[in-house]
């Protein structure tokens, strides 16, 4: 079965849908940790355990693969990266130094080329051969 390609209308629904996924997820993954753990030698570390972030990274795989293999990968990426800056800024602007800002950015930048690639791939991985169009089984020849 080939994929349907989304209405001009309905396109516009993409971006703004994936931004909100990246949102939720964010706010399910990492969002009800907001405490830093001390350890026995007096160092602060956290708030997010390693698997949380991995949860997230993991979770936020198949709305880009949804994306990207129907031909939306400015969308993925543009979706995802802001829905993670938005969240990183909202759930990091109480610190009181500043330098929330900067952990924003990277989180902007970092988003940006992570879906970027990962986005460029999937889409190569799940194009059509023109050839044989994806789901259409040809039948064994003799």
């Amino acid at each position: 079965m080939r994929p349907r390609l989304l209405k001009p209308g309905n396109r516009l629904l993409v971006l703004p849908a994936l931004t909100l996924v990246t949102l939720g997820a964010w706010a399910a993954w990492l969002g009800w940790d907001q405490r830093h753990d001390v350890q026995p030698d007096g160092s602060e570390t956290g708030p997010y355990e390693a698997w949380q972030v991995i949860g997230l990274v993991l979770t936020l795989l198949a709305p880009v693969y949804w994306a990207a293999s129907r031909r939306h990968i400015a969308d993925a990426v543009l979706g995802t990266t802001a829905g993670l800056t938005v969240a990183a800024y909202y759930d990091w602007s109480d610190d009181a130094s500043g330098l929330f800002v900067v952990g924003v950015g990277m989180v902007l930048v970092g988003s940006l080329i992570a879906t970027t690639v990962a986005s460029t791939v999937i889409a190569a991985a799940t194009r059509e051969s023109p050839d044989r169009p994806r789901g259409r089984e040809e039948p064994l020849r003799r």
